[in-house]
């Protein structure tokens, strides 16, 4: 019986450890206000299980107003495989810091359906892709002002 008891316990924790050994995910993937499309994520900082929240301190009451959300899936690459497997999704909240976990995507757990407090430094970790996001967008359209006055320039000179 002792036996049993033992195996059973290496078991339920060896479980939770075997779910987590993938690593962080290959990527996230963002849809929200100001993004046109999909914005797919490989920085590291936004990679972790815990970036948004810390699930296992608990819930708290769904908020009156969590203002403008972003949806967020989390993915990885199976390395066996080599195909992409969506694995939960989150709402992110960076205006008033709340995280709703929608779930996983292809199973449930004792988190999903609930709401969250951010982590505290996913905020500036949020608004850092964001802002590359934006700058990536508008280097090709600064670089086409810039010919055009180029090409403007000399072409008045030429007269």
């Amino acid at each position: 019986m002792k036996r049993l008891a033992l195996l059973l316990t290496l078991l339920i924790l060896t479980i939770p450890t075997a779910a987590l050994a993938k690593g962080p995910f290959s990527y996230i993937t963002i849809k929200g206000p100001g993004i046109s499309g999909d914005l797919s994520v490989t920085d590291s900082a936004m990679l972790d299980f815990f970036t948004f929240a810390d699930f296992s301190k608990g819930g708290i009451d769904a908020p009156a107003n969590p203002g403008d959300g972003y949806e967020v899936i989390r993915s990885f690459v199976d390395g066996e495989t080599n195909k992409v497997q969506n694995w939960d999704l989150v709402h992110y909240y960076p205006d008033t810091g709340y995280v709703y976990y929608d779930g996983l995507i292809n199973g449930s757990s004792e988190y999903d359906k609930k709401w969250y407090v951010a982590s505290p430094d996913v905020e500036a970790k949020f608004r850092s892709v964001m802002a590359e996001r934006a700058r990536l967008t508008w280097i090709p359209f600064a670089a086409f002002v810039v010919l055009l006055i180029v090409f403007g320039v000399a072409y008045y000179r030429k007269k």
